[in-house]
């Protein structure tokens, strides 16, 4: 069995992405990885450098800094990744340079991919997902947050990212028919130094939104305000290995109280029904088989 992993990155230093964790998470189940770099003037491309050369291949890119649509850039720029890897793998591993997979986790998805590889009519592996919040000791427990979403797919020219680089499609807009995977996803993309994490969401909100908007909505602040958020929890478990450096150097402090909720009724509804009907309402861009 042959996989290639692949991802995108762009100034991963200035936005404190951890993208070294990411990779270093899911490279000992690749035999190649291929990094589509973005323009970037902070460093990035020494750091993923230093990673592992052996396996390591980096393309070059320079983004659109025009498409302020639905975040299109995004799943061009994983798209430029996805295409650069080698055309005889047996599957690709796509890891967002926010997101990390505990080592707990590899002998099972190793054990997925061997036990679905000849099966033609499996597009890709379905992962669960945990979205850390303010800091590493929160998760966020309302229905805002994806459940599931597809990180293993073919290497098949008709799959392609969709939208935002949420997850993938196939052909015109099909959605890709998945086998679940018993393993998580842990996305760190809003446990961020609250400096760091609101330069991020000043640029990550140029991807959708015009400068006046940016402006209007969310402001000129230092640091990012993580207290407006509906509901979280407190993580129980531990953190991949590779991410316990990082962890190690956390420099700020956020506390909430978890028996705060401000959830929509909506919210309170679908919560309802999952926890004891065992009906999901969520977002599902796939197709379970």
């Amino acid at each position: 069995m042959k996989v290639s992993g692949f991802t995108f990155i762009r100034n991963a230093i200035r936005y404190d992405y951890p993208v070294v964790e990411a990779i270093r998470s899911i490279l000992p189940l690749c035999d190649n990885f291929v990094v589509a770099l973005g323009n970037s003037d902070d460093g990035t491309r020494e750091l993923i450098s230093s990673i592992d050369p052996t396996k390591i291949r980096i393309i070059d890119s320079i983004w659109d800094d025009t498409l302020r649509e639905g975040g299109r850039v995004l799943a061009l720029e994983t798209d430029k990744a996805y295409r650069a890897i080698d055309s005889d793998c047996d599957w690709a591993f796509y890891i967002q340079g926010d997101e990390v997979v505990h080592e707990k986790y590899l002998d099972t998805i190793r054990e997925s991919m061997l036990k679905w590889k000849d099966h033609p009519e499996v597009d890709g592996l379905l992962f669960n997902y945990l979205h850390f919040y303010g800091s590493y000791d929160y998760i966020g427990s309302s229905d805002k947050w994806y459940r599931h979403e597809i990180r293993v797919v073919r290497k098949n020219d008709l799959i392609w990212s969709y939208r935002d680089a949420q997850g993938f499609r196939k052909g015109e807009n099909d959605k890709l028919r998945v086998k679940p995977v018993d393993a998580y996803v842990y996305h760190y993309g809003w446990a961020k130094e609250p400096r760091a994490m609101q330069r991020k969401q000043v640029t990550f909100h140029k991807l959708w939104h015009s400068d006046h908007w940016v402006a209007q909505n969310v402001g000129q602040a230092e640091q990012f305000d993580y207290s407006g958020i509906d509901a979280v929890e407190l993580f129980q478990g531990t953190h991949p290995a590779v991410m316990l450096d990082r962890i190690a150097k956390k420099n700020w402090k956020f506390d909430f109280d978890i028996a705060f909720s401000n959830l929509r009724l909506k919210d309170r509804c679908k919560r309802f029904l999952r926890k004891y009907c065992g009906i999901d309402l969520g977002y599902k861009n796939y197709i379970k088989i």
